[in-house]
């Protein structure tokens, strides 16, 4: 019988886990033993009693045993061994990538899941931590701003609500401008693909109106500015931000770094108290990586890159279904089978594709 073992994270502020209990029947009834390292899920809230109640065994580490690792947070290739699937959001770098090839490990990359195949859904993991994101954004915004979010109208006169612009409607931003208006915020959102800009317009926020347009990509993802497209975009951009009390930023473009948009000048201009919380971690100018800190001019600005990791039970629900569903997908009778012609899994696994893994033992090469 294969074996999946669950990973305790151990990245810097990383509380999520692979796997919650609830899915130990479901892993077991597709016929792998379940062995998870203790205290895996204890940040996200999930006890090794309820993993050991769901039938899965408690050990000590799981990478010498078990054929398959499940994991948030790309684990050191040092753990690894050869004929190991392992699954997570990796974010694998071509070195990263090789060092595996190199060791015989077999590496699926959920943060590689094709959001344009139906079939991938289930498994689209950047999809479900992207969506906790901006929820958790949002709420941060809020939390953090010293001013009332909705409308009030009371004995002790009438608070205006905030004014919030979203940058960036994929599916955090979607998310950020969702949660905001729900919160009664007055909401704006910009993104320079034509398409997203009625998925703004359908949650009932303002669509900013630029004249930058143009940027659909490959696979609904935006596409990289020139950097004249980009410099055009910041300045038009600067004169809005100013008018607004909370900016959320979301921009990614796949395989680079995030896409600059907003310059130190516009944040100079906005009012004392305003909130900038960055997801992206890089398109706003005065972002410092890991560091939540108050400018001079009174701006609160917040590197929010790992937001998902803070709201560690729902992101952990949602993360551990899809590799439930990438699992069941590549699962046959017990067994692994790696197919090179399933497109889904020509995306996803990283490292070159094996022909199968019957009991643990590779039948195919992993180079």
């Amino acid at each position: 019988m294969l074996s999946i073992g669950i990973v305790k994270e151990t990245g810097s502020g990383e509380r999520r886990v692979a796997i919650t209990p609830d899915l130990v029947p479901r892993l077991r009834a597709a016929g792998l033993a379940v062995l998870v390292e203790a205290g895996a899920g204890a940040a996200a809230r999930f006890p090794d009693g309820a993993y050991a109640q769901a039938g899965a065994e408690i050990v000590d580490d799981v990478s010498t045993d078990a054929e398959i690792l499940a994991c948030v947070g790309r684990p050191p290739a040092d753990r690894l061994r050869a004929g190991q699937l392992v699954v997570g959001l990796l974010h694998a770098d071509p070195a990263y990538v090789a060092d595996l090839t190199a060791r015989g490990v077999i590496a699926a990359d959920l943060d590689r899941v094709p959001r344009t195949i139906s079939a991938a859904q289930p498994m689209d993991a950047r999809t479900s931590q992207e969506n906790v994101a901006g929820y958790r954004a949002a709420i941060l915004a809020a939390c953090t701003y010293e001013r009332f979010f909705p409308l009030l109208v009371t004995a002790a006169g009438t608070a205006r609500p905030a004014q919030v612009l979203v940058l960036g409607a994929g599916v955090a931003g979607l998310s950020a401008i969702g949660t905001a208006r729900r919160l009664g915020a007055v909401v704006a959102g910009y993104d320079i693909r034509p398409q997203a800009r009625a998925e703004i317009a359908s949650l009932g926020a303002n669509v900013l109106d630029m004249t930058t347009h143009g940027g659909a990509g490959e696979g609904g993802y935006a596409r990289a500015l020139t950097e004249d497209e980009q410099r055009a975009e910041r300045d038009e951009l600067g004169r809005h931000v100013a008018r607004h009390d909370v900016l959320i930023t979301t921009a990614l473009v796949p395989g680079r770094r995030p896409p600059l948009l907003v310059g130190e000048a516009a944040v100079k201009e906005m009012r004392p108290g305003s909130v900038i919380v960055d997801l992206a971690g890089g398109n706003v100018e005065v972002t410092r990586p890991g560091e939540t800190y108050v400018t001079e001019n009174g701006v609160t600005v917040i590197d929010a890159t790992g937001l998902p990791a803070t709201m560690s039970a729902a992101a952990s629900t949602a993360y551990a279904h899809n590799v439930c569903a990438f699992l069941t997908h590549v699962l046959r009778d017990g067994a692994l089978a790696l197919d090179p012609a399933d497109e889904i899994q020509r995306a996803v696994i990283v490292t070159g594709i094996v022909s199968g893994i019957v009991s643990g033992t590779a039948t195919g090469s992993a180079a």
